[in-house]
């Protein structure tokens, strides 16, 4: 059983749950972007949380299934040429799935009954965007293997999901350089939008910028999913899914796990705001 690409969007990638506990190395955990999203899509299709599906940016994939098979697809707001969001979906062989361009949100999640089985690297099938690790992102041709399907069958057949925040707040916790900052306070205080350069290693936002106490050069320290970095033009990096695992400017707080999916499905021009945890 294989998935046929016929187009592959405006960026698709594999994606598992990550690599975990390779930080020493300098490899991020990588991994879907909203693990949230990405654990219903394969619970729908009964497959386990972490089997390998696909992560779809804005949309615009289309697949053929070459064998009967089950797949579902969540995460953003994206019509789909048969069936709906956050709801298995049958296709018979031959059969087509397109995902148009999502109105709301950024990432969409595409699980298929058995796994996408591309070989694993450091025990993930994830791509890592900026490692260079895994799979390469997906291209029109590309034959993806399907795994054996799961025992059993899905016990849940729809899934439905509140709407995502047009300007989400997220909370964060003090990070370990507050006091390189004349005023820490003022990330709360601000409107952020998040700009076109943002990807799945950072996301980039604009606002007033955060003036330092402390100018001098900072050795590379540790850094985790969620670490609010400030370079020197003052405009906060959110560090995402395939950050690196050190970073040389100061991080003024971190945004704690439970909002990240959130982070995942911001746009460009999309606002935000920050709260104390």
């Amino acid at each position: 059983m294989k998935l046929e690409i016929l187009r592959p969007g405006f960026a698709t990638t594999v994606q598992d749950l990550g690599r975990p506990g390779h930080a020493a190395l300098g490899v991020s955990r990588s991994g879907a972007a909203d693990r949230g999203s990405f654990r219903l899509a394969n619970r729908l299709v009964g497959n386990p949380s972490g089997a390998a599906g696909l992560e779809v940016t804005l949309g615009g994939l289309v697949l053929r299934a070459t064998a009967l098979t089950t797949i579902a697809v969540t995460g953003a707001d994206c019509p789909l040429s048969k069936g709906g969001l956050n709801g298995p979906i049958t296709l018979r062989p031959g059969e087509e799935l397109a995902l148009g361009m999502a109105s709301t949100g950024l990432r969409c999640y595409v699980a298929v009954r058995g796994g996408i089985d591309v070989p694993p690297v450091l025990g993930s099938r994830s791509t890592d965007t900026l490692g260079k690790l895994g799979p390469p992102p997906l291209a029109a041709g590309m034959l993806l293997p399907i795994g054996s399907p799961p025992p059993g069958f899905p016990t849940v057949d729809l899934a439905p999901r509140a709407p995502l925040p047009v300007s989400p707040v997220l909370r964060v916790t003090p990070g370990p350089r507050r006091d390189w900052f004349t005023d820490p306070a003022r990330l709360l205080s601000t409107v952020y939008t998040v700009s076109p350069d943002s990807d799945r290693v950072g996301i980039r936002l604009t606002g007033p910028p955060l003036s330092r106490t402390r100018h001098d050069e900072l050795p590379s320290e540790p850094c985790v999913p969620g670490s609010l970095q400030v370079p020197p033009s003052g405009q906060p990096i959110l560090f995402h899914a395939d950050h690196p695992t050190t970073g040389g400017y100061p991080v003024i707080a971190v945004v704690d796990e439970e909002d990240l999916d959130v982070a995942a499905q911001l746009r460009p021009g999309q606002t935000l705001r920050f709260r104390a945890s």
